[in-house]
């Protein structure tokens, strides 16, 4: 309730921040979202802050550290991913940030009325995952990008009952 309230469609800047999204939505993939919040902590102790020049410079050892650190998921695929993406990440010239944000749509489409009417993907996150998976990242198919895209407030997705429905005021 308080990562709705507080934080899921909030528009999110900074390549870091961004980078810790993309992260934590890849090793949500086949988990319930509620998981990855109660080990987010643990998540940013074992990924230095989610720091990309910091997780980018992480070798096998680190991996090995991961992936037996009970705080977090231990997927040997995900962390391999973020570990890659960061590297990735630090080989765009425009950053991170610029890019995601490069997707976003420029005008709202018609506001969901029920959970049913939100979509899983977009034309804009089909395109991003794309962009991305040119660039070198893992773990970023077009719902993934949608669900990032809406976390971090590219897309408006409240429902049009929901008192955040057009909210898009940063924290």
């Amino acid at each position: 309730m308080a990562y709705h309230d507080e934080e899921w469609g909030r528009p999110l800047h900074g390549d870091d921040a961004l980078f810790e999204r993309v992260t934590l939505e890849a090793f949500q993939s086949g988990l319930s979202w509620i998981t990855i919040l109660r080990k987010r902590p643990a998540f940013r102790a074992a990924f230095a802050g989610f720091r990309i020049e910091a997780v980018a410079g992480f070798g096998e050892d680190d991996v090995e550290r991961l992936v037996a650190d009970a705080g977090i998921v231990r997927n040997r695929a995900k962390v391999t991913a973020a570990v890659r993406n960061a590297r990735a990440a630090r080989e765009l010239p425009e950053g991170l940030s610029a890019l995601l944000w490069s997707f976003a749509p420029t005008a709202q489409r018609p506001r969901p009325q029920t959970l049913a009417d939100v979509p899983a993907t977009s034309p804009e996150s089909v395109a991003m995952a794309r962009e991305l998976k040119r660039r070198g990242f893992a773990f970023v198919g077009p719902t993934t990008a949608y669900a990032l895209m809406q976390a971090t407030g590219m897309v408006d997705d409240h429902v049009a009952t929901c008192f955040r429905a057009g909210d898009t005021e940063p924290g």
